[in-house]
């Protein structure tokens, strides 16, 4: 009886797994292990160019060489190695590249979708915005809001060497009377963008920010609850970074979100889901975690016709 060649390569791929099956065999590349060499791949996957084909995974390493989470999944899944669960995520080279010009004037009247990372009190809010594109060339404008108190603005920059105060006189951070931070004041001035911008939805964590969301809905605002888990925060996360490799973001180079774009460690679930982790993330990053979630809201409202992951599936890393 003659096969062919794909009926070999399955029959001896068969044999193989009942082999490793019977053997209590597991096949892994080392931690120290380079995970870029094809000769790994190849000592972690015995049946490679057999059961898997070896383009599909050279192209999976090329695109985790442009992303930190991607190589933690691609080390994972693909070799079997030992990772840890949370990587720094953004490369901010690519970030970097995003540094395209916002014309505040030409977003009056667009459409535009808010994320509210509310803090404690002392320490820093934020809102953000993100304008969706209106054709194919356009791109997903971002528009940042943040806020400490006045009174601690000294202490901070002690005490965390961040250069608080020169962003306060150059307009990228926003303070407010006293020590704490008010929030009434926030809700003013998110009324009065929404004056200037046709802000659809406002998603925010539903931890600590209820009489807030509730005051905004009073205001006529249609306010989202956005879980921190994976399954409401892995496919904007994932998304963020892909439209950034696209460069299909345009932030204006703004300093305080560069900063907690780069203060961002990701965690990863068994299934290849990710979120920022904010214990590992040890300097804030509220803003990055603002512009994830109205990022979704954007995403999710495209067209008014439904979600873009309806359409084409999640963005898979």
């Amino acid at each position: 009886m003659k096969y062919s060649i794909v009926s070999k390569n399955s029959y001896f791929a068969c044999k193989f797994f009942l082999f490793c099956a019977a053997s209590n065999i597991i096949y892994g590349a080392k931690e120290d292990e380079d995970w870029t060499d094809p000769k790994v791949w190849k000592k972690a996957n015995p049946s490679l160019d057999i059961t898997v084909g070896i383009d599909k995974v050279k192209a999976a390493c090329e695109s985790a060489k442009q992303n930190p989470a991607e190589e933690n999944s691609f080390r994972q899944l693909r070799l079997n190695q030992w990772v840890k669960q949370a990587v720094r995520w953004m490369p901010m080279a690519k970030w970097d590249a995003c540094d395209f010009q916002v014309d505040h004037d030409s977003l009056v009247g667009r459409e535009c979708y808010g994320g509210l990372d509310l803090s404690s009190t002392t320490d820093i809010t934020a809102f953000v915005l993100v304008f969706p594109p209106i054709d194919e060339d356009d791109k997903y404008y971002i528009l940042p809001y943040f806020w400490i108190p006045e009174e601690n603005i000294d202490l901070r920059v002690r005490r965390d060497h961040v250069n608080y105060d020169l962003w306060e006189k150059q307009g990228y951070i926003k303070t407010t009377e006293g020590n704490v931070v008010h929030y009434g004041f926030i809700e003013s001035f998110i009324e009065e963008l929404n004056e200037k911008y046709n802000i659809r939805e406002i998603a925010f964590d539903r931890w600590g920010a209820v009489q807030m969301s509730q005051n905004l809905e009073g205001a006529g605002f249609t306010v989202v609850p956005f879980g921190q888990g994976y399954k409401d925060m892995s496919p904007p996360t994932k998304e963020l970074i892909k439209l950034t490799l696209e460069q299909k973001i345009a932030h204006g180079g703004h300093p305080v979100l560069r900063w907690m774009m780069d203060n961002i460690f990701i965690r990863t679930d068994p299934a290849g889901n990710i979120k920022p982790d904010k214990e590992k993330s040890t300097e804030k990053i509220d803003g990055a975690v603002a512009t994830i979630m109205a990022l979704d809201r954007a995403i999710r409202n495209e067209g008014n016709s439904g979600s873009v992951y309806d359409e084409r599936g999640l963005f898979i890393i």
